[in-house]
């Protein structure tokens, strides 16, 4: 059965930013779509939203996309499942620690099995922006495509979606379209 995830940022909810939007047209696809509550904590703890991400349901047609601190939680998530899935988006994605963090993301792990991460997903696209405020940018996208292959768009959007920053961003029609 086709199904998505949709993981949201710190400091947010799936009821923020282009999330609803996102799961209302995927469901009219004729997707099951879950978008878990993890915390609102910021910075988000790994050590609190992997557990709570591992406990969805996974199968070879699942879409995971996760925006910012989603985002690494995905590779996480990636690494330490039993199934390929189909696709995972990765909206505003980073591996290092941005400027705000001070040298250290919660979210982050020290290290990750990139090959494991790849062996774990069939189509892989990655989506940052030029002039991503807190610092998610194109250079954090170019990171992960060298680790783990891949498609890179990069856009001039932002955070794609930020109260602090004052961008709504209450719909993401691009990011529909690369959904399989």
């Amino acid at each position: 059965m086709k199904n998505a995830i949709i993981f949201h940022g710190s400091g947010s909810t799936p009821n923020d930013v282009w999330y609803p939007w996102l799961k209302k047209q995927l469901e009219d696809k004729g997707y099951k779509v879950s978008s878990p509550i993890l915390t609102a904590d910021d910075p988000a703890p790994l050590d609190v939203w992997l557990p709570l991400a591992l406990k969805e349901n996974y199968n070879e047609e699942t879409v995971l996309i996760g925006h910012s601190s989603g985002s690494p939680l995905i590779l996480s998530v990636l690494e330490n499942l039993n199934v390929k899935v189909k696709q995972a988006i990765i909206v505003a994605g980073f591996i290092t620690p941005l400027a705000v963090d001070k040298g250290h993301n919660p979210i982050l792990q020290e290290t990750y099995n990139w090959e494991k991460i790849k062996s774990h997903v069939e189509d892989l696209i990655f989506i940052n922006s030029d002039n991503d405020p807190w610092g998610c940018d194109d250079k954090q996208g170019k990171a992960m495509q060298e680790k783990l292959g891949g498609e890179l768009i990069i856009n001039h959007e932002g955070h794609m979606g930020s109260e602090t920053f004052h961008q709504p961003y209450k719909e993401f029609p691009f990011l529909l379209t690369l959904i399989d």
